[in-house]
């Protein structure tokens, strides 16, 4: 009696037409997922600036201490300090390393303390925080407010509807 054995698998050729059709898919479809993943940078660095404001606030609290949450309008660059005998310096933290935005990320600041292009928030133990606006925008027009709207509340992300500034000054 002959034995027969039949293998079964992939032919070279139909491998070579799955992988093109894949490549196909993915280059269609690699110009959209760029604009996701710049949507999800610009979501992270809003939502640690405003963890960095609450970090700040909490520990000015805690250790009777001034915390200012700095921005630099130029470099995109933002941290935080904390008032040791008359002058601000790094807090030692993780939370006190320098900060840098995405690179298609922008910056605007308004009515927040300034000296010249650096612009700054204070966190003061009887927990009082500088009130402005703190804005991030992409070239394709996404924006993020970050808003404390008086000295008595904290920074929160706020819809552009109910930003209470006038857009002309950023």
């Amino acid at each position: 009696m002959k034995k027969t054995t039949s293998t079964s698998g992939f032919t070279l050729l139909e491998l070579i037409l799955v992988m093109l059709i894949l490549t196909t898919v993915l280059g269609l479809s690699g110009p959209s997922l760029k604009g996701f993943f710049s949507m999800r940078q610009i979501d992270a660095a809003a939502a640690q600036i405003v963890a960095l404001t609450k970090f700040a606030q909490s520990q000015t609290v805690c250790e009777g201490r001034i915390y200012r949450l700095n921005l630099d309008v130029v470099h995109r660059t933002y941290w935080l300090t904390v008032q040791d005998q008359g002058s601000f310096v790094d807090p030692e933290t993780e939370w006190g390393r320098v900060f840098q935005l995405p690179e298609d990320v922008g910056l605007e600041v308004q009515d927040l303390k300034t000296k010249g292009l650096l612009y700054t928030v204070d966190f003061s133990p009887l927990n009082r925080t500088t009130p402005g606006l703190i804005r991030l925008s992409t070239l394709k027009g996404d924006r993020y407010n970050i808003m404390c709207r008086s000295a008595t509340e904290s920074f929160v992300l706020v819809d552009d509807s109910e930003v209470e500034y006038e857009d002309d000054d950023l």
